[in-house]
Protein backbone atom coordinates (compact mmCIF):
# COMPACT_ATOMS: atom_id res chain seq x y z
CA UNK A 1 0.00 0.00 0.00
CA UNK A 2 1.19 3.61 -0.95
CA UNK A 3 1.30 5.49 2.35
CA UNK A 4 3.31 8.55 0.84
CA UNK A 5 2.08 12.30 2.06
CA UNK A 6 2.78 12.90 -1.98
CA UNK A 7 0.34 10.34 -3.18
CA UNK A 8 -2.09 12.64 -5.58
CA UNK A 9 -4.71 10.24 -4.29
CA UNK A 10 -4.30 11.44 -0.49
CA UNK A 11 -4.66 15.14 -1.31
CA UNK A 12 -7.52 17.31 -1.96
CA UNK A 13 -8.58 17.99 -5.13
CA UNK A 14 -8.85 21.26 -4.27
CA UNK A 15 -9.25 23.82 -2.03
CA UNK A 16 -12.91 23.66 -1.40
CA UNK A 17 -12.75 21.41 1.57
CA UNK A 18 -10.75 23.82 3.28
CA UNK A 19 -12.52 26.72 2.07
CA UNK A 20 -15.79 25.19 3.13
CA UNK A 21 -14.82 23.86 6.41
CA UNK A 22 -16.17 26.49 9.03
CA UNK A 23 -14.49 28.05 11.58
CA UNK A 24 -15.09 29.32 15.48
CA UNK A 25 -14.76 33.29 13.45
CA UNK A 26 -17.01 32.17 10.41
CA UNK A 27 -19.41 31.49 12.94
CA UNK A 28 -19.01 34.80 15.15
CA UNK A 29 -18.69 36.98 12.18
CA UNK A 30 -22.05 35.78 10.95
CA UNK A 31 -23.26 36.08 14.43
CA UNK A 32 -22.02 39.63 14.43
CA UNK A 33 -23.01 40.69 11.25
CA UNK A 34 -26.98 38.90 12.12
CA UNK A 35 -26.97 41.34 15.52
CA UNK A 36 -25.97 44.18 13.62
CA UNK A 37 -28.07 43.99 11.12
CA UNK A 38 -30.97 42.79 13.56
CA UNK A 39 -30.80 46.16 15.21
CA UNK A 40 -31.06 47.87 11.80
CA UNK A 41 -33.96 45.98 11.26
CA UNK A 42 -35.64 46.71 14.59
CA UNK A 43 -36.05 50.53 13.51
CA UNK A 44 -36.39 49.98 9.80
CA UNK A 45 -39.68 48.02 10.83
CA UNK A 46 -40.57 51.46 12.71
CA UNK A 47 -39.96 53.76 10.11
CA UNK A 48 -41.98 50.95 7.64
CA UNK A 49 -44.47 51.50 9.38
CA UNK A 50 -44.55 55.12 10.17
CA UNK A 51 -44.15 56.03 6.59
CA UNK A 52 -47.17 54.00 5.53
CA UNK A 53 -49.73 56.84 5.35
CA UNK A 54 -47.15 58.21 2.28
CA UNK A 55 -48.08 55.14 0.18
CA UNK A 56 -51.67 55.07 0.35
CA UNK A 57 -51.82 56.28 -3.11
CA UNK A 58 -50.57 53.09 -4.34
CA UNK A 59 -49.33 50.48 -1.50
CA UNK A 60 -47.30 48.21 -3.50
CA UNK A 61 -44.85 51.42 -4.49
CA UNK A 62 -43.55 50.93 -0.64
CA UNK A 63 -41.78 47.86 -1.55
CA UNK A 64 -38.80 50.12 -2.86
CA UNK A 65 -37.58 50.30 0.92
CA UNK A 66 -38.01 46.60 0.94
CA UNK A 67 -34.01 46.12 0.45
CA UNK A 68 -33.05 46.72 3.61
CA UNK A 69 -34.52 43.32 4.91
CA UNK A 70 -32.83 41.54 2.36
CA UNK A 71 -29.39 42.90 3.04
CA UNK A 72 -28.03 38.81 5.26
CA UNK A 73 -28.35 36.65 3.29
CA UNK A 74 -25.92 38.23 1.04
CA UNK A 75 -23.69 40.22 3.05
CA UNK A 76 -23.22 37.15 5.15
CA UNK A 77 -22.04 34.99 2.36
CA UNK A 78 -19.87 37.27 0.59
CA UNK A 79 -18.07 38.03 3.66
CA UNK A 80 -17.78 34.36 5.17
CA UNK A 81 -17.97 32.68 1.71
CA UNK A 82 -19.04 29.35 3.27
CA UNK A 83 -22.30 26.96 1.87
CA UNK A 84 -25.00 28.53 4.69
CA UNK A 85 -23.41 31.79 5.82
CA UNK A 86 -26.05 33.47 4.25
CA UNK A 87 -28.69 31.82 5.81
CA UNK A 88 -26.83 31.51 9.42
CA UNK A 89 -26.93 35.51 9.54
CA UNK A 90 -30.40 35.92 7.84
CA UNK A 91 -31.73 33.94 10.99
CA UNK A 92 -29.59 35.61 13.45
CA UNK A 93 -30.63 38.87 12.50
CA UNK A 94 -34.66 37.72 11.96
CA UNK A 95 -34.48 36.21 15.67
CA UNK A 96 -32.57 39.82 16.65
CA UNK A 97 -35.45 41.56 15.87
CA UNK A 98 -37.76 39.20 16.97
CA UNK A 99 -36.81 39.75 20.39
CA UNK A 100 -36.36 43.44 20.15
CA UNK A 101 -40.02 43.14 19.59
CA UNK A 102 -40.62 43.52 16.00
CA UNK A 103 -44.31 43.96 14.98
CA UNK A 104 -44.20 40.93 12.72
CA UNK A 105 -43.51 38.17 15.77
CA UNK A 106 -42.26 34.58 14.74
CA UNK A 107 -43.31 35.46 11.43
CA UNK A 108 -39.57 37.53 11.25
CA UNK A 109 -38.46 34.21 11.73
CA UNK A 110 -40.00 32.72 8.90
CA UNK A 111 -38.87 35.22 6.02
CA UNK A 112 -35.50 35.10 7.52
CA UNK A 113 -35.15 31.42 6.37
CA UNK A 114 -36.93 31.87 3.31
CA UNK A 115 -34.81 34.88 2.38
CA UNK A 116 -31.33 34.12 3.30
CA UNK A 117 -32.06 30.26 1.34
CA UNK A 118 -33.12 31.91 -1.56
CA UNK A 119 -29.80 33.97 -1.34
CA UNK A 120 -27.88 30.78 -0.69
CA UNK A 121 -29.44 28.83 -3.71
CA UNK A 122 -27.88 31.63 -6.31
CA UNK A 123 -24.57 31.31 -4.81
CA UNK A 124 -24.42 27.74 -4.58
CA UNK A 125 -25.55 27.73 -8.33
CA UNK A 126 -21.76 29.13 -9.08
CA UNK A 127 -20.80 26.84 -6.01
CA UNK A 128 -19.83 29.36 -3.82
CA UNK A 129 -17.28 30.71 -6.01
CA UNK A 130 -18.61 33.79 -7.65
CA UNK A 131 -18.75 36.85 -5.42
CA UNK A 132 -19.34 39.71 -8.28
CA UNK A 133 -21.65 42.54 -8.16
CA UNK A 134 -23.91 40.48 -10.73
CA UNK A 135 -23.92 37.47 -8.80
CA UNK A 136 -24.99 39.29 -5.59
CA UNK A 137 -27.48 41.44 -7.44
CA UNK A 138 -29.05 38.23 -8.68
CA UNK A 139 -29.19 36.68 -4.94
CA UNK A 140 -30.71 40.05 -3.37
CA UNK A 141 -33.28 39.65 -6.19
CA UNK A 142 -33.67 35.84 -5.52
CA UNK A 143 -34.48 36.50 -2.23
CA UNK A 144 -36.66 39.80 -2.66
CA UNK A 145 -38.83 36.72 -4.46
CA UNK A 146 -39.07 35.05 -1.74
CA UNK A 147 -39.83 37.77 0.36
CA UNK A 148 -42.83 39.42 -1.76
CA UNK A 149 -44.50 35.33 -2.22
CA UNK A 150 -44.66 35.06 0.99
CA UNK A 151 -46.06 38.81 1.80
CA UNK A 152 -48.91 38.38 -0.69
CA UNK A 153 -49.67 34.68 1.06
CA UNK A 154 -49.58 36.43 4.38
CA UNK A 155 -50.21 39.75 4.13
CA UNK A 156 -51.89 40.89 0.95
CA UNK A 157 -53.62 38.10 -0.55
CA UNK A 158 -56.84 39.99 -1.28
CA UNK A 159 -54.54 42.71 -3.56
CA UNK A 160 -55.58 42.63 -7.35
CA UNK A 161 -53.14 41.08 -9.68
CA UNK A 162 -51.79 44.51 -10.93
CA UNK A 163 -50.79 45.30 -7.18
CA UNK A 164 -49.48 42.14 -6.66
CA UNK A 165 -47.07 41.94 -10.01
CA UNK A 166 -46.17 45.85 -8.63
CA UNK A 167 -45.42 45.02 -5.27
CA UNK A 168 -43.08 42.10 -6.64
CA UNK A 169 -41.30 44.12 -8.81
CA UNK A 170 -40.82 46.79 -6.31
CA UNK A 171 -39.58 44.09 -3.24
CA UNK A 172 -37.62 42.49 -5.82
CA UNK A 173 -35.84 45.42 -7.89
CA UNK A 174 -34.91 46.61 -4.46
CA UNK A 175 -33.81 43.52 -3.03
CA UNK A 176 -31.28 43.60 -5.95
CA UNK A 177 -30.20 47.34 -5.49
CA UNK A 178 -29.96 47.63 -1.37
CA UNK A 179 -29.38 43.72 -0.54
CA UNK A 180 -27.41 42.73 -3.64
CA UNK A 181 -25.57 45.91 -4.77
CA UNK A 182 -25.63 47.01 -2.02
CA UNK A 183 -24.27 44.06 0.19
CA UNK A 184 -21.15 43.79 -2.65
CA UNK A 185 -20.59 47.70 -1.71
CA UNK A 186 -20.26 47.06 1.65
CA UNK A 187 -17.66 44.25 1.81
CA UNK A 188 -15.70 45.58 -0.52
CA UNK A 189 -15.72 49.03 1.75
CA UNK A 190 -15.42 46.52 4.95
CA UNK A 191 -12.17 44.54 2.90
CA UNK A 192 -10.68 47.87 2.14
CA UNK A 193 -10.82 49.00 5.87
CA UNK A 194 -8.67 45.99 6.54
CA UNK A 195 -11.80 44.29 8.84
CA UNK A 196 -11.76 41.36 6.85
CA UNK A 197 -8.31 39.90 7.05
CA UNK A 198 -9.53 36.31 8.58
CA UNK A 199 -12.01 35.74 5.08
CA UNK A 200 -11.06 35.15 1.31
CA UNK A 201 -13.55 38.52 1.01
CA UNK A 202 -10.42 40.58 2.19
CA UNK A 203 -9.16 40.91 -1.57
CA UNK A 204 -12.85 42.08 -2.75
Amino acid sequence: MNTRSDDPSAQPRSGAARTFRWRTVDIMVAAVLGVAIGVLFFFWGLLWNTVEAAFLFFPPARGVLYGVWLLPGVLGALVIRKPGAGLLTAIAAGTVSMFLGSSWGMQVLLASVLQGAAAELVFGAWRYRRWGIAVAALAGAASGLAAAVTDLVLYYPTWTTPFQAAWTAAVVLSAAVIGGVGGRLLTSALARAGALSAFPSAKG
